[in-house]
């Protein structure tokens, strides 16, 4: 295969990682054009070069704002940045504007509810033409268009490609390492979400730094229970797009799924916690339980985080539940 020189880089999506992502392959040296979904906040982006998603960041020079979601098709690779539960809008709508061959990143994290798919299989559905990839790590978008220094996991089934990819999206602050452990980087990403509400909830209900520690050590080997049942490798669930995404999810109230366990376990209401958090891992928990439900993967966190939004379950029990659990061996 031909070396690829991804020179034009395309992002659907204006929100915060969409224009954050915008900012750091422009400042590598692409021509990057950003998609925003309607015309008020694409005429909005282009006048005041200013994201509201990302107070006092402003938007590179060079960046080309559109609302035309055909400028896809100019792209020599294409980054859908848009929550996952709309990932197969956006794919379906481009799918027949690529040139074949043309790797279609997720840089969301969740499994789609009712279909069990992951998002690199949405896009390989919808958007056949397409080489699926996938964007994940410990990052957020603040960081990131701030130019503060960064490194993810960008996975691709052909590693040269990936490779090759990762090389024109990386710079000295924002550092992709290239895999093609396609699902295993999924794996952390979507999983992660769900504990880090669960660490939230610990954090919320003020059960302290041992609970919290633990939380975490338990929630990282349910995460690698269910990836290595899937086929993920060791390494990559060790690795920046896992363990590493996890550590950063479960420490601080940027991440909205750890402010979406505070504010569970401070005693908010699952549905009131739902409208007015974008948090990915409150579609993604009851999606995760079902998956391993049908594997015969027993994710006892991931289970009480998936009862408590459902309102099945109150934040005491789900505590209750964890910890009247039999004693076993760690391993």
């Amino acid at each position: 295969m031909q070396p690829m020189t991804f020179d034009r880089i395309v992002v659907l999506g204006a929100g915060a990682w969409g224009t954050a992502l915008a900012n750091v392959v422009a400042r590598a040296g692409r021509n990057v054009t950003l998609w925003a979904r309607d015309a008020e906040g694409a005429a909005t982006l282009m006048k005041t070069r200013m994201s509201p998603r990302l107070p006092g960041v402003a938007l590179e020079k060079s960046i080309e704002v559109t609302e035309d979601i055909a400028c896809a098709a100019h792209g020599d690779a294409v980054l859908i940045v848009v929550p996952s539960q709309t990932l197969r809008a956006v794919a379906q709508a481009i799918a027949s504007s690529l040139r074949p061959g043309t790797p279609v990143v997720a840089c969301a994290k969740g499994i789609e509810r009712g279909t069990h798919m992951f998002m690199t299989e949405v896009i390989a559905e919808c958007a056949p033409r397409a080489a699926p990839a996938v964007l994940s790590g410990p990052s957020f978008a603040a960081d990131v268009a701030r130019g503060l220094p960064t490194a993810v996991t960008l996975a691709l089934r052909d590693d040269k490609r990936a490779a090759q990819l990762a090389q024109a999206l990386g710079s000295a602050t924002f550092r992709p390492y290239h895999s093609s452990d396609v699902r295993g980087v999924e794996i952390g990403g979507a999983a992660k979400n769900v504990l880090a509400i669960a660490a939230g909830i610990v954090a919320g209900r003020k059960l302290g730094a041992s609970a919290a520690a633990a939380l975490v050590t338990r929630g990282f080997a349910e995460l690698f229970r269910f990836g290595k049942a899937l086929g993920a490798r060791p390494e990559t669930l060790t690795g920046l797009s896992g363990l590493g995404d996890l550590i950063l999810s479960c420490s601080t109230v940027q991440s909205r799924n750890f402010s979406a366990g505070i504010a569970l376990g401070e005693g908010r209401a699952p549905d009131e916690v739902r409208k007015s958090n974008l948090a990915e891992g409150i579609d993604t928990a009851p999606v995760l339980v079902e998956l391993a439900k049908a594997k015969k993967i027993d994710l006892p966190i991931a289970t009480a985080v998936a009862a408590v939004l459902a309102d099945n379950m109150s934040v005491d029990e789900a505590i209750g539940s964890l910890l009247t659990r039999p004693f076993k061996a760690e391993h």
